[in-house]
């Protein structure tokens, strides 16, 4: 199955889990798993939040995005992978001069 996020319709998150800024996201669902593909702007974060009865993996495609896991701070660049497990807190901001594209996968809640 593919997934083009190119053709699903942009919607804006504006304060994203309490966050700063409007986070533009392409989102698929189909009832077990959210693919998102995200784009935030230098300067804007979205809010610490706990990861319960889901997890989610997170992959930066351009940018860098700074990480609060478990409150202690981690910097994720292109290419890498941020993973928040089940039971786990985070939240993440865009610390660069250049927007952050990442795509995020969340297994539907238990």
């Amino acid at each position: 199955m593919i997934i083009d996020h190119k053709k699903i319709e942009p919607i804006i998150a504006d304060g994203f889990k309490g966050g700063k800024g409007p986070m533009e996201s392409r989102n698929y669902y189909d009832g077990h798993v959210r693919i998102n593909m995200a784009t935030l702007k230098p300067g804007d974060y979205a809010g610490y939040h706990k990861h319960e009865g889901t997890c989610e993996v997170i992959y930066v495609v351009s940018g860098t995005l700074t990480f609060t896991y478990d409150g202690q701070e981690e910097v994720c660049h292109a290419g890498q992978v941020h993973y928040c497990p089940e039971g786990h807190s985070h939240a993440f901001a865009n610390k660069s001069d250049e927007d952050a594209t990442f795509l995020c996968v969340v297994p539907a809640v238990k």
